[in-house]
């Protein structure tokens, strides 16, 4: 359980979106001192979010951070509710450029309509920052899919959180879907930078965990989006 030593896991949601069952697969991460949660699924989960913690032996109220993959509605839907809750009791982290679309300051990409104004400050995040928490998460900085999106590398258990810059299916790592990509020829990039990483497992918000093959699906996600 989530609640005893350090760690990361996936955080499996399973919501209803206008009457069907969407999944994600956030991720939560934990040392002695921090409880973090990567991203928050669509508006309305503060509940199921809180009963997936308590299953994981976390309450709501220890949670210390809350980290953003990218501004994309499903990623950052129940961060107002979440702070609503929590407060200034808990920091939110973000790459820098996510930071005025998230705070509502300027329109979200693919939706064009604000999100709500959040009532605690925003930490801005960078490419290559490493944050010491649950043992060290590096920032990387995986523009494509939309251009704040980032992904996170868990150092000591070599696993990443890809966000949406990559996906899976049946256990086997799949590439970004294109039809909710931005920019097709950054993102690919962007996976291109993953293969300089030692990783052992993957936690994909759309499809969840994978540990087979990651560097051979990694290159030949690269090659055929460096064909196409």
């Amino acid at each position: 359980m989530a609640g005893n030593g350090d760690g990361i896991q996936a955080f499996r949601l399973d919501m209803d979106a206008n009457g069907n069952p969407f999944v994600v697969h956030a991720a939560l991460l934990w040392d002695e001192q921090e409880a973090i949660l990567v991203d928050t699924g669509i508006p309305g989960q503060l509940d199921l979010i809180r009963k997936r913690l308590a299953e994981e032996s976390i309450p709501l109220e220890r949670l210390t951070k809350i980290i953003i993959t990218h501004q994309d509605r499903d990623h950052i839907g129940s961060l107002p509710e979440l702070l609503g809750v929590l407060g200034d009791r808990v920091q939110v982290l973000a790459h820098e450029t996510a930071i005025p679309y998230i705070t509502g300051e300027v329109p979200l990409i693919k939706s064009k309509a604000l999100a709500p104004s959040l009532p605690v400050p925003v930490t801005p995040l960078q490419d290559g920052d490493v944050l010491p928490y649950a043992g060290g998460i590096r920032v990387i900085h995986t523009p494509g899919h939309t251009p704040d999106h980032i992904s996170l590398y868990h150092e000591p258990s070599k696993t990443l959180i890809t966000g949406d810059a990559l996906t899976s299916g049946d256990g086997v790592l799949q590439s970004f879907d294109p039809k909710f990509t931005a920019d097709a020829s950054m993102a690919i990039q962007s996976v291109r930078k993953l293969l300089e990483l030692d990783i052992e497992r993957v936690i994909a918000y759309h499809g969840g965990v994978c540990v087979d093959r990651i560097a051979e699906r990694l290159r030949e996600i690269v090659d055929a989006g460096s064909e196409g």
